[in-house]
């Protein structure tokens, strides 16, 4: 099969699983799903996240919510944490993590230092609404309707 290909006007793909530089970006959830600690004592609601805009567009986050823990303090970070991203989908009760998919919000990032062998990675550090010009930006690189977001 013949194939006619010139890789010189293709951008190359970055497979770097380096953490992105800490910062605020505008994010959508892509997917949610409970799932059980390690221990087995508990559940983390876990949500992936994709950056809608500027040069980390594309780039996945994942965010851990330790909602059912024995550790009160970390049940009390999660929920807190799970309340602002609430917050800033426009929000106030759900009853389904599905309720916060696709809606574009501000993540602030950190990088965690990597220990016992394992790299360094992005924490997300809070929520927030977005203001309205930088919504607009999301809802377009996200394919969302400004119609449609809830703010």
């Amino acid at each position: 099969m013949e194939l006619m290909f010139d890789s010189s006007s293709v951008m190359e793909q970055d497979n770097s699983f380096a953490p992105i530089p800490a910062g605020t970006y505008p994010v959508i959830v892509d997917a949610s799903e409970f799932r059980d600690t390690k221990a087995g004592d508990g559940r983390y609601l876990h949500l992936e996240l994709s950056i809608v805009d500027g040069p980390s567009k594309g780039r996945k986050i994942f965010d851990n919510l330790n909602l059912e823990n024995k550790n009160p303090t970390a049940v009390d970070i999660a929920q807190r944490q799970l309340a602002s991203l609430v917050r800033a989908c426009g929000k106030v009760k759900i009853s389904d993590s599905a309720e916060l998919h696709n809606t574009p919000v501000s993540a602030t990032l950190a990088i965690r230092k990597g220990t016992n062998g394992y790299d360094d990675s992005n924490d997300v550090k809070s929520y927030a609404k977005l203001h309205d010009d930088q919504a607009n930006i999301a809802a377009i690189a996200s394919g969302t309707p400004k119609d449609d977001i809830p703010f």
